[in-house]
């Protein structure tokens, strides 16, 4: 049972990139996924949470406009599309599988490894 998140880079500030989160192991369509970030020296923080049916998204007021995920027809995968980034968007980003949608991060239960993205000019 894991997630694989993939999908970072470098970026320019005011550019776009998408993320993409994939299962193995169970239905990724039976959990709610959340997508979180840490900067190096802050805490890990909730950037955004899809709903089972992906008709919902709970969104951080940081990335709110911003940000929006989707799950994709297969339901094999959960994409976070990143738009307008800033250097503050920096960091490393991991999805995460749970019952309910919190930016809490002991509300799931198992991680992806993460993916690094760097937004800089």
């Amino acid at each position: 049972v894991q997630l694989q998140a993939s999908g970072g880079g470098l970026v320019q500030p005011g550019g776009s990139l998408r993320l993409s989160c994939t299962a193995s192991g169970f239905t990724l369509d039976y959990y709610m996924i959340g997508w979180f970030r840490q900067a190096p020296g802050k805490e890990r923080e909730g950037v955004l949470c899809i709903s089972t049916s992906g008709l919902r998204i709970y969104y951080a007021d940081s990335v709110k406009g911003r940000f929006t995920a989707s799950r994709d027809k297969d339901k094999t995968t959960v994409y976070l599309q990143m738009n307008s980034l800033k250097p503050g968007d920096t960091a490393v980003y991991y999805c995460a599988r749970g019952d309910v949608c919190s930016g809490g991060v002991s509300s799931y239960d198992i991680w992806g490894q993460g993916t690094q993205v760097t937004v800089s000019s």
